[in-house]
């Protein structure tokens, strides 16, 4: 009955809009906006109507609507980068229109930095959202000279990297699983090349980067904190070219043209590294280290109103430590999209999405030689829909349907190994969820856009599921003052397909802007996520041996509430934007691991887990400078994130007394200054400062010795902080003079952390004796050391090309 509650209200917000059609009767002008020398799609571009003083802006594929009387308009087009196109229609009829815009040739004098008009950012119905353009990302100093997708958005108020030199992020107090990643809208389970230091994304084949902090979409779900939106470009329409880099720790080649000239187009993109190559001549016993992916696009323009999309990513790491241990993972993602457009005004695409991740280990120690395989697969279902209504309204809504398959782990002895085979649990799961939102402009000052989305999620056998006295998989053993496995009563089998669990719940959103004037604004959000899937790792940063696990009889769906306020403004002339955020977030369902828990070949982790909840706060401040010589922004966070485990019972103290503690990610003050000068149009310098306050970690408080063994003994969780951290980069990208015009390079020459400051990636515990290195904590009875590893001043020089 409660079910049908939820889809009647959904109705409801269906029906709300249709009022707006009973309006004077208009016609609509719609049409796509492109690059005029490559023919991509150009995403958010603004299309302002003069005599009506009204406007919009393109989608991710550069299409847009508008509904107007009858008559004649001067049509004004602006993107970042591009010259302003201005067009006259006599409108008198439904129009379908395909605009080029013309690129801004050089810039000698000066450089932008936003990826949008600044008004834009005031104007819009987002909050709590950060784009970036790729030819910003680019110019920014990185670690090893490596654009980095990721690592730029570290930069901004808000996101926290999961550590030093790490490409993992946490966006307002959330943890890294809880971040929705997608590459033209398929799933991204790890986001890491090389453990951490270099994400997945290679620049050459990004076109677009929105992440989503608050005020999320209601056609996004399944993820708490966040939504990474990274759109693959869809190459060159008009000709072949091709464009590259090398570096000393990789080298990457794009090569793009057209399949039929001026109707479709093919993207290929590749990356690998080299240490492989070069670690040997170094180290005779140097581990075998490397990644390589791939990136493809494809696109095709049957007619006007229909258009095919392909695109794919397949990505891997190597590494192989000689008889010990050889280990490969990545992701393997697919998409295929069918734009079409019903009438002028129904904008629809279609998406078939396969996603993977994908790890394996061989052990390669004498007797025991085995090999472990895991891997996570996801397959997706999705229609999304826009009508442009009359009166610049929008509703946009869908469906879809994921369907995940989890492989926790298979494990294969070699011949002769004593190892056993095990095959932890295979799990399957069905995530169904619809979704509308509405855009609403009430007047010329108060714009609304609020939405629902009811997901439901079923967990699927076959499978056997263990019961437990009390329902309790964990409890609390009071004399040896631990968390101890449930008592085991029983089991039950489920056929093939048999629903084992099923979770549903509304998801609403709601965001409201006031415009003092075209240059300020007041903004209101809220929204509700649920998150059905969770990686299990007590680590702060994933790494390639997390084990991702669906809901179930014993694991709850994650849930989130959050609401933000914030101000945005901007010069007269577009030169300065300024905003500040402030943000209240609430989680539920969080699940934390018991003292000493053992997450690695558990075919029972409910037994290692307790349910919390947590909660973060905070306010976001960023001014920027868009347009002229110097370039750049300043970002701060003031912020805290907690999380809170009480027990089952009352005897049962949870973790910390079952009082709140500092989460892994909390980082109270994360400032950072960015700044580009153009020298000239053959010479730019840049430079970032960080700092962050550093994270939470929980220290040894003393140490015992049994059976002839020194064991740690720890207290309360995360009550001890790794040293704050900060650093400066710089580098200076150097363009030769042009003697080809075919053929464009430059040079990069990059610094990280010029000052070499040590800050420490990673603390261990280890026993010091009479000036021998560090060995293994139990091994030793001498005094206890803290080992701090860290990544010092580490020079970089790149050199990029295109032809």
């Amino acid at each position: 009955m409660k079910r049908n509650n939820y889809l009647r209200l959904l109705v409801l917000l269906l029906s709300l809009p249709l009022g707006t059609m009973a309006q004077e009767q208009k016609v609509t002008l719609s049409g796509y906006l492109k690059d005029g020398v490559n023919g991509e799609d150009l995403i958010g571009a603004t299309v302002y109507i003069k005599e009506m003083e009204t406007g919009t802006i393109s989608n991710v594929y550069g299409f847009f609507s508008l509904s107007l009387p009858k008559g004649n308009y001067t049509i004004t087009v602006n993107y970042l980068g591009f010259e302003p196109t201005l067009r006259s229609i006599n409108l008198q009829t439904d129009e379908l229109l395909t605009i080029e815009m013309k690129a801004i040739a050089e810039r000698l004098e000066e450089v932008e930095v936003v990826a949008e008009s600044p008004t834009e950012a005031v104007q819009n119905l987002e909050m709590g959202t950060q784009k970036l353009a790729v030819q910003t990302m680019k110019q920014l100093p990185t670690l090893f000279g490596e654009v980095d997708v990721l690592k730029s958005l570290q930069l901004l108020p808000g996101v926290t990297s999961n550590g030093e030199t790490s490409s993992g992020f946490n966006v307002r107090g959330g943890s890294s699983d809880q971040n929705l990643m997608l590459l033209d809208e398929s799933t991204i389970y790890n986001s890491s090349h090389l453990f951490g230091f270099i994400s997945v994304f290679n620049p050459d084949a990004i076109k677009d980067v929105k992440l989503y902090k608050g005020g999320i979409p209601s056609m996004y779900g399944g993820r708490l904190s966040s939504v990474l939106d990274v759109r693959q470009r869809e190459g060159n329409s008009k000709k072949w070219g091709a464009s590259g880099g090398i570096g000393l720790l990789s080298s990457r080649l794009t090569i793009e043209g057209p399949i039929v000239p001026e109707k479709g187009s093919v993207l290929f993109s590749g990356r690998r590294s080299y240490a492989d190559v070069f670690l040997p001549l170094v180290s005779g016993d140097a581990p075998t280290v490397y990644f390589y992916d791939f990136n493809l696009k494809a696109n095709y323009i049957l007619n006007e109103k229909n258009r095919l999309f392909i695109s794919g990513y397949f990505g891997r790491d190597k590494f192989k430590v000689a008889q010990v241990a050889d280990n490969s993972w990545g992701n393997t993602a697919f998409t295929a999209r069918w734009n079409h457009l019903f009438g002028v005004n129904l904008f629809s695409n279609f998406t078939m999405v396969y996603s993977n991740y994908y790890y394996g280990l061989q052990y390669l120690g004498s007797g025991a030689e085995y090999s472990w395989d895991s891997n996570i697969n996801n397959f997706n279902l999705k229609s999304d829909f826009s009508w442009f209504l009359n009166g610049g309204h929008t509703l946009d809504f869908g469906l879809n349907i994921n369907h995940y398959q989890f492989q926790p782990g298979e494990i294969r002895p070699a011949a002769g190994s004593s190892v056993t085979p095990q095959d932890l649990d295979k799990k399957k799961a069905l995530e169904p969820a619809v979704y509308a939102s509405f855009e609403q402009h009430l007047t010329d000052r108060v714009s609304l856009k609020y939405g629902l989305r009811f997901s439901s999620y079923f967990r699927l056998g076959k499978e056997t599921i263990l019961q437990y006295a009390n329902n309790q998989p964990v409890v609390y053993d009071e004399q040896n003052l631990s968390h101890e496995n449930g008592t085991v009563i029983g089991e039950k089998y489920y056929s093939n397909n048999d629903v084992i669990e099923s979770f549903y719940g509304l998801e609403p959103r709601f965001t409201a802007r006031y415009s003092m004037s075209d240059r300020h604004s007041m903004k209101v959000g809220y929204n509700r996520m649920r998150q059905y899937i969770h990686l299990i790792s007590n680590t702060n940063s994933p790494t390639a041996l997390d084990i991702w696990t669906p809901s179930g009889p014993h694991l709850e769906p994650q849930t989130a509430d959050q609401i933000s306020l914030g101000y945005f403004g901007v010069t007269y002339n577009g030169q300065y934007e300024f905003s500040v955020e402030s943000f209240y977030k609430k989680m539920q369902n969080l699940p934390e691991y018991v003292d000493g828990a053992d997450l690695k070949f558990n075919n029972h982790l409910e037994t290692e887990l307790l349910t919390g909840d947590g909660r973060a706060y905070g306010l976001e401040l960023l001014l920027k400078k868009n347009k002229g010589k110097l370039t750049g922004w300043l970002a701060y966070t003031l912020s805290r994130s907690e999380r809170r485990a009480q027990g089952s019972t009352t005897l049962d103290p949870g973790i910390n007394d079952g009082s709140y503690f500092p989460s892994l990610f909390d980082k109270t003050h994360d400032l950072t200054v960015v700044g580009m000068y153009q020298l000239s149009s053959r010479l730019s310098l840049s430079g970032n400062f960080t700092f962050q306050t550093g994270m939470p970690i929980t220290y040894p408080s003393g140490r015992y010795e049994y059976g002839g063994l020194l064991v740690a003994q720890y207290d309360e969780r995360n009550q001890n902080r790794m040293p704050n951290t900060h650093r400066l980069d710089l580098s200076v990208t150097l363009r030769p003079k042009k003697s080809n015009r075919k053929w464009k390079g430059e040079w990069v020459f990059s610094i990280y952390n010029i000052y070499n400051r040590k800050n420490a990636y990673d603390i261990t515990f280890a026993q010091y004796a009479n000036g021998e290195d560090y060995s293994d904590f139990l091994s030793r009875k001498n005094e206890t050391t803290a080992k701090k590893n860290y990544i010092g001043m580490f020079p970089n020089i790149t050199y990029n090309f295109k032809f």
